[in-house]
């Protein structure tokens, strides 16, 4: 079994298999802080593997990074020269000293400066997707903007967003387009509007692609699963709760693109084959409150 099971959708210009590769855990099992880090060599198998297993959608960032690593500098390592249907999308607009500190947010005249960064690191001619994270920030059309002027010099083919409401997408709609929202979604989390965005995206041809599904209110943290329901319906398929939340992910709606993230081997290939797990309308109605 591979990702092409879960189908396809596009992504800007691009097709991708709607079963995806998340990147934040790549460097280690809390990828946010500096305190745990992960061989290198694992996770360019990993990468490798998700590959092989058919993913040709990965996100990632410049501030997914620990102590020894960066994820991509992984992704550069594992997969160039990279395959010709591979779609690499990052994010801008959080920034992180080399310690780890977090830094005021940047700017939309600093953008470029982050878009470049992660050319290099990335070591490609051109992005295919850069999200601006917003968390809310009222700056998103001037972010949207800045980025629109460095795709038109090249820099990038294509702009999205991250962590953002409906009035915001439609707002940043009217800058330029949006290939993608990319919001924290989850069994037991959503946003308030969150499915007023997930109708937006789809009303307009948007990837929406959720975050955090598989960690839910853990975040970026490893836990046990919370849920009973979620616990009781992966038992019955015989699956692991993963699998029924990434399967509840692309039954959100044919332009859902999931990004679970692994630096486990074995996971990797447990989360490729949830492209073939099918829930029931019964399935998903209990997931909608879980308990």
């Amino acid at each position: 079994m591979t990702a092409a099971a879960a189908g396809t959708f596009r992504l800007g210009d691009r097709v991708v298999n709607r079963l995806g590769f998340g990147a934040m855990r790549l460097t280690g099992s809390a990828a946010m802080g500096l305190g745990s880090s992960r061989p290198v060599d694992q996770s360019v198998a990993v990468l490798r593997r998700a590959v092989d297993l058919g993913v040709n959608h990965v996100d990632t960032a410049g501030f997914y990074f620990s102590r020894h690593s960066a994820a991509n500098q992984i992704i550069r390592e594992a997969l160039t020269p990279y395959p010709d249907d591979l779609v690499i999308a990052t994010k801008v607009g959080p920034r992180r000293t080399p310690d780890g500190e977090w830094l005021t947010w940047a700017r939309p005249e600093d953008l470029r400066a982050d878009v470049e960064r992660n050319l290099v690191d990335l070591g490609l001619p051109r992005l295919e997707v850069v999200n601006y994270r917003s968390n809310g920030r009222d700056d998103v059309p001037a972010a949207v903007a800045a980025l629109s002027t460095l795709r038109d010099e090249g820099l990038l083919r294509h702009v999205g967003l991250s962590n953002v409401g409906a009035a915001t997408l439609e707002a940043a709609r009217g800058v330029t387009g949006i290939a993608c929202v990319q919001n924290r979604h989850a069994p037991g989390y959503e946003r308030a509007d969150a499915g007023d965005v997930l109708a937006a995206c789809g009303e307009h041809g948007i990837a929406f692609v959720p975050f955090f599904t598989i960690a839910g209110q853990a975040r970026e943290g490893a836990a046990e699963e919370p849920y009973d329901v979620v616990r009781a319906i992966a038992a019955s398929y015989g699956a692991t709760a993963a699998q029924v939340r990434i399967a509840w992910t692309l039954a959100l709606g044919p332009h859902v693109l999931a990004i679970p993230g692994t630096g486990d081997p074995a996971h990797v290939e447990e989360n490729v084959a949830a492209a073939s797990l099918r829930l029931s309308d019964d399935d998903l109605e209990a997931l909608a409150t879980p308990a």
